[in-house]
């Protein structure tokens, strides 16, 4: 059977000790040491390195829809760098509304609130690398500061003004600055309900936001120098 992992930590003070305990490990190491069984066929890689992660780490919000940390207010973001540390790919924050209500606002949504503080942890990810022989990073906390939290308001902002008003074939990959909406599914054929052009109830493809791989660098390459 999997370990269970450590309980939440209580402190900032004690998640960054744990994250400087795993920081250079191989993930197949940290598996073995926690007894976390490889992933099957059915599980992504990438999935299964974020729970591995989290179990490590103590994280316990689970699946719910809030930070990773629950007492601390900490999201979890395990980046995949390539050989030169830059990130793979872009960074999924959380799912957008399908519906969006009239007292939405970006200081109570659901992505303000991942993002309000993270804590980042980079991991290999070159293709030809099996998972298991893939390091772990050096992980670091961040919170946004004034202008990067004012372009995430503006994007958030624009991108759900779209989807209130039920203009979803205006959603595109170039809107956004730092954060854009993506298609979020396994099944491309999976609908939910949203709002068409009138309001009305219709069926929408679900969305999450993510943000560019160029503003995730930027985050990383401070975080390295501090």
């Amino acid at each position: 059977m999997p370990e269970r992992g450590p309980a939440p930590p209580q402190t900032e003070t004690e998640l960054l000790e744990r994250v400087r305990g795993i920081a250079g490990l191989r993930l197949s190491e940290l598996a073995q040491a926690l007894n976390f069984p490889p992933p099957g066929r059915a599980t992504s890689a990438k999935g299964w390195a974020g729970e591995l992660l989290e179990r490590a780490l103590g994280a316990d919000a689970g699946n719910r829809p809030i930070p990773d940390f629950t007492n601390l207010g900490i999201e979890l973001k395990t980046v995949p760098i390539n050989v030169r540390g830059a990130p793979q790919e872009s960074t999924y924050v959380c799912r957008a509304p399908s519906r969006v209500s009239p007292e939405m606002r970006w200081h109570n949504s659901l992505a303000r609130h991942k993002l309000a503080h993270v804590l980042w942890l980079p991991v290999e990810a070159a293709t030809e690398t099996d998972i298991g022989r893939r390091r772990i990073g050096w992980g670091f906390l961040w919170r946004p500061n004034a202008t990067q939290e004012a372009l995430l308001q503006a994007d958030w902002e624009e991108l759900v003004e779209l989807l209130a008003t039920g203009r979803h074939e205006e959603i595109n990959a170039r809107l956004g600055l730092l954060m854009q909406l993506r298609p979020k599914a396994r099944d491309a054929s999976y609908r939910d309900v949203g709002a068409d052009e009138t309001g009305a109830p219709g069926a929408v493809s679900p969305r999450g936001f993510y943000l560019r791989a160029r503003f995730t660098a930027e985050i990383l390459a401070a975080g390295m120098t501090s």
